[in-house]
């Protein structure tokens, strides 16, 4: 599903993001990735969405190289992933059905079938009651929810979590952790990173530590 080559970031001034990184992620995985704030942990996401190119080295996802990848072909390669952020990234004078939805409008599906796939992810994420609801009126867990549910509406095969308990309490941790392993239970790869040490206290799969640009294995 994911495979980095030697791959090295270094931003304009110097900051030195990731280096020598090789990885292999097999379809069906979940991986937790650690590391303190600064660590590398996003931009190593970015690299597999396509939002940063690597300085050196090759980024394949699904089979696909990204290298210089944009346009039409990054799209389509993109609604093969899911992304999760922190910060939830909601478009607040929109619904919750309508921030869910705005994925599956943007590649102009008609509203029959963008109705059949958005109540199927809001009740995946316990927020069927929630639709009509706008952002402020959500807690930050039902956000962080109707951000999940927004990732996994154009049922891709690739989930990639940054960071995706950060804002919430341990109780809202465990719920989105609950759902991640749910939706790996379904065969979605999922790709989380985190230095909430309730998740990672919980979290029964392949953990690897960022330190310093360099990704080491942790038992």
């Amino acid at each position: 599903m994911v495979c980095l080559e030697q791959v090295h970031k270094v931003y304009p001034n110097g900051a030195i993001a990731l280096q020598g990184i090789n990885l292999t992620i097999s379809k069906g995985a979940f991986l937790l990735i650690t590391g303190r704030s600064g660590s590398g942990k996003s931009t190593l996401l970015k690299l597999l969405y396509g939002a940063e190119q690597p300085t050196t080295g090759q980024v394949f996802v699904a089979g696909a190289s990204l290298q210089n990848m944009q346009g039409r072909a990054l799209a389509l390669l993109r609604r093969k992933i899911g992304v999760i952020f922190q910060d939830y990234k909601l478009i607040p004078n929109r619904t919750v059905k309508e921030n869910v939805a705005m994925l599956l409008m943007a590649q102009g599906l008609p509203p029959a079938e963008i109705d059949k796939r958005v109540f199927p992810a809001l009740k995946m994420v316990h927020l069927a009651n929630k639709q009509d609801c706008f952002p402020d009126q959500l807690s930050g867990g039902e956000q962080q929810r109707t951000a999940i549910a927004r990732a996994i509406v154009n049922r891709p095969p690739l989930l990639l979590a940054d960071e995706p308990t950060g804002n919430l309490d341990s109780a809202n941790s465990l719920q989105i952790l609950k759902i991640l392993e749910k939706l790996h239970g379904l065969g979605v790869t999922v790709i989380m990173t985190s230095h909430d040490n309730l998740v990672i206290d919980n979290f029964a799969h392949t953990r690897m530590h960022l330190n310093n640009g360099c990704l080491v294995s942790q038992p």
